[in-house]
């Protein structure tokens, strides 16, 4: 019996993240728009599901800041503001500023570049990066948001700190939903995404954090401009 109900509470849980990922693609395709309202008993019916998993999902996304709970109505997805954003921005950067701290001090990534799991995990996260920058060329904002978000995710671990790497992330979730309503405005995204990915990880690897921050102050400047103006209609 025990391991029936084992089962059972994996085979829910899988259904659960999978209810959880779907949902917050709907949300980053810009299907599901700020404000849009639903309730659990919709989902469950769309996905062909019983209502558990799907409000256990839901309550997942609410955590995250990608919807809101409302005891009445159900859920809907959250409406962030561009004074939301250039607040994400700012502690985004503080976050990453900490890592260029541990890049100066000598402390993190391990001086030993040639080491064969540090030299595995550099080139990893370049290879994102690279990735990144095809996406943001070619205006393909899909793409680009699951490779930032792992581009970003795998550098964070390079850090040794768990806990900073899942709150930047978490950072970069709701940055990407706050933005993606405005972005998706623009009938072609080429030359307004960012792709200073590979650059950024040359910089680092380098321990040149002054180049580092030049790229990201850069990047910060045109991403809240262009909301900015988007928002402004």
């Amino acid at each position: 019996m025990s391991g029936s109900s084992g089962n059972g509470a994996v085979t829910r849980s899988t259904l659960r993240q999978q209810i959880a990922d779907a949902l917050r693609d709907e949300v980053l395709g810009g299907r599901l728009q700020p404000g849009q309202e639903f309730t659990v008993k919709e989902i469950a019916e769309q996905y062909g599901v019983s209502a558990t998993p799907v409000r256990e999902a839901l309550v997942d996304l609410s955590a995250q800041g990608l919807l809101e709970a409302d005891q009445h109505r159900g859920f809907r997805v959250h409406e962030y503001r561009v004074e939301d954003y250039r607040g994400m921005v700012q502690a985004r950067s503080l976050i990453i500023e900490g890592m260029f701290l541990a890049v100066h001090e000598g402390r993190q990534p391990p001086q030993n570049f040639e080491e064969p799991r540090t030299a595995a995990a550099i080139a990893g996260v370049r290879r994102r990066g690279e990735a990144a920058r095809r996406a943001a060329s070619a205006g393909d904002l899909t793409v680009l948001i699951g490779y930032d978000l792992r581009f970003w995710r795998e550098l964070g671990a390079l850090y040794g700190n768990p806990y900073l790497s899942d709150f930047l992330h978490r950072l970069r979730l709701q940055s990407w939903v706050c933005t993606v309503q405005h972005l998706r405005r623009l009938t072609d995204l080429r030359g307004h995404l960012w792709s200073g990915y590979p650059d950024l990880v040359d910089a680092l690897y380098a321990h040149d954090t002054d180049a580092a921050r030049r790229i990201l102050a850069a990047y910060n400047d045109a991403s809240i401009t262009l909301i900015e103006r988007q928002a402004a209609g």
